[in-house]
């Protein structure tokens, strides 16, 4: 499948604008211009949201590869305009039942490395590549589950252009192709990624067309047999071979017993507006509405953009509250965690006066951060009867294991790796667990009304993305594509403010000065995110934005 949307120009360098739209009967806005289009083509064949979220889902798994796929998992939030109810479906991928502990061997010298992102990898990397780092996928339940219980089409017609993409390919990327050639060796170590992903051993060209015919087959035996055919059938009996050749754990029972959760979402307020967001297993939308709470204490609005008392109190707040992440946060089926109280405002004012606006704090943590990937990808919908949907999925690092299950064309997730291998956490490996998240799909609504949908992917940066977004929106009266678009910035695992380099120097400086530790990265890097939105304008227009930070694009009807 072609589409006239290019991220890109003709030597390669990333194009910034033309990522936004407006329309009047739906808006979607995802991280490839491929999925994008097929979304707007289900909406504009009579699909409902939920319709077109899971057809994007399904071809994002096609064009986007390193970032999800029918290996992976995700969370889906939807908001039903006919009923006004808001539904949560948790699809994220479990740890297989025989999972423990002791599969995995840190580093020896991982104490002395806390807080790098290499701290929480097996000393073989077991975590990390190969389907030993498979977690049970969740994907293809959660997407079929929304479909049958909240679309309105058939698995067939939902399902057709993600099968049509696989077969006609798509164009390679720069982002696609950089991450491709960082992971061939991977690719080629792990079943048939490097038959997929390169042409006859070579990264492929930018522009080039990358087609994937086995994944067009499996989705095929899907549309036609349904989640059976993953978890029971043919394509679960590839997915065990994969495990016994690579020294998994996964079983055929792991599989049979996986099943989506419908939970109710986190719900918050800030400044009047409602904030609905992910509920645990992920901590993202605590967090969302947690630091939120704390900076309702501030007159954030009073506060230039990304001038130096504005950055310092996020990071301040940030800080704060990833503390408790790291203390309190996991499955909530396997630990007691003390939501309540992290939600409550009254905390948040205990929080908030532990803000100091003159010095950078450097507040105790529990635990050290489990490492989390910056893939992942975020698509948000909204169609004309008021249904909402934002969908963030997942297979963890770019490419996921890099293990591919023989003649199938899809990736297995490594979210064994977002587990600790630190017995004494939280989040450390248990068989049945959730590995904890910080996905956060969100809505914000006011006086009942829907006003955004958005979420990111992005690791831990997912929640400081999203809390910048919606502040822009509410304290400074953005319009979406503004607030997804200006320079965004974050707490690093290593105490360290993260921004783009687009923040003047000036204002560097003036952190630095208050006690920051700093480091740039490039302008747009994806490292910050890819936000993407759609927001509910006051007189019911619609309008998308995808965040030019990686290769998505808005479209509408």
């Amino acid at each position: 499948m072609t589409t006239d949307f290019r991220p890109y120009d003709t030597n390669g360098n990333m194009i910034y604008g033309g990522r936004a739209c407006t329309a009047e009967k739906g808006v979607v806005s995802a991280g490839r211009a491929e999925a994008a289009e097929i979304g707007r083509e289900i909406l504009a064949a009579g699909g409902n949201a939920v319709d077109a979220a899971v057809a994007v889902g399904f071809a994002l798994g096609v064009c986007e590869p390193n970032a999800s796929g029918i290996g992976g998992g995700g969370f889906l939030l939807l908001h039903l305009g006919k009923t006004g109810e808001d539904v949560f479906l948790n699809f994220r991928e479990k740890a297989p039942a025989a999972a423990s502990p002791d599969m995995y061997c840190a580093d020896p010298d991982t104490a002395a490395r806390k807080g790098s992102e290499r701290a929480n990898y097996d000393i073989e990397l077991r975590n990390v590549y190969g389907a030993c780092a498979a977690a049970v996928p969740g994907d293809v339940a959660g997407l079929l589950y929304a479909l049958e219980h909240y679309g309105t089409m058939d698995r067939q017609t939902v399902m057709a252009p993600a099968i049509r993409l696989a077969r006609e390919g798509f164009a390679v990327t720069p982002l696609l192709r950089a991450d491709i050639e960082l992971h061939a060796p991977q690719l080629a170590a792990y079943g048939d990624g490097a038959k997929i992903y390169l042409k006859d051993g070579r990264v492929p060209e930018i522009g080039e067309i990358l087609a994937n015919p086995a994944l067009a087959d499996t989705l095929q035996t899907i549309a036609d047999g349904g989640k059976d055919v993953f978890y029971r059938g043919a394509v679960a009996e590839k997915i065990l071979d994969r495990m016994k050749k690579d020294g998994g754990r996964m079983t055929a029972e792991d599989l049979v017993n996986f099943e989506p959760k419908v939970m109710q979402p986190v719900r918050g307020t800030y400044r009047g507006y409602e904030i609905l967001s992910s509920p645990l297993p992920s901590s993202g939308g605590t967090h969302v509405v947690q630091i939120l709470n704390v900076l309702e204490h501030f007159d954030v609005g009073a506060l230039e953009v990304n001038s130096p008392a504005y950055i310092h109190l996020f990071s301040e707040v940030f800080k704060l509250c990833y503390a408790d992440r790291w203390r309190y946060m996991g499955d909530p089926d396997f630990r007691q965690v003390p939501l309540q109280g992290l939600l409550s405002k009254e905390y948040a004012a205990q929080l908030a006066a532990r803000v100091d606006l003159t010095a950078s704090q450097r507040p105790a943590c529990g635990d050290p951060w489990q490492h989390e990937s910056t893939s992942t990808t975020h698509f948000s919908i909204a169609d004309s009867e008021g249904n909402l949907a934002a969908c963030t999925r997942t297979i963890n690092h770019f490419f996921g294991s890099c293990a591919v299950p023989e003649g199938t064309g899809f990736l297995l997730n490594d979210e064994m790796e977002d587990f600790s291998i630190d017995p004494s956490s939280p989040n450390c490996v248990a068989g049945g667990k959730v590995p904890l998240s910080c996905m956060s799909p969100t809505f914000v609504l006011k006086d009942g009304k829907p006003v955004a949908v958005l979420g990111s992917p992005g690791g831990v940066r997912i929640i400081s993305s999203v809390v910048q977004v919606i502040s822009k929106l509410i304290d400074h009266g953005m319009d979406i594509e503004s607030a997804v678009n200006s320079p965004r910035f974050g707490d690093d695992i290593l105490d360290e403010i993260i921004y783009e380099s687009r923040i003047p120097e000036e204002t560097i400086a003036a952190l630095q000065a208050m006690g920051h530790k700093t480091r740039a990265y490039p302008d747009w890097d994806r490292i910050a995110g890819a936000v993407n939105s759609v927001a509910i304008l006051p007189d019911g227009t619609l309008a998308g934005a995808a965040d030019p930070r990686r290769d998505g694009l808005a479209v509408g009807i």
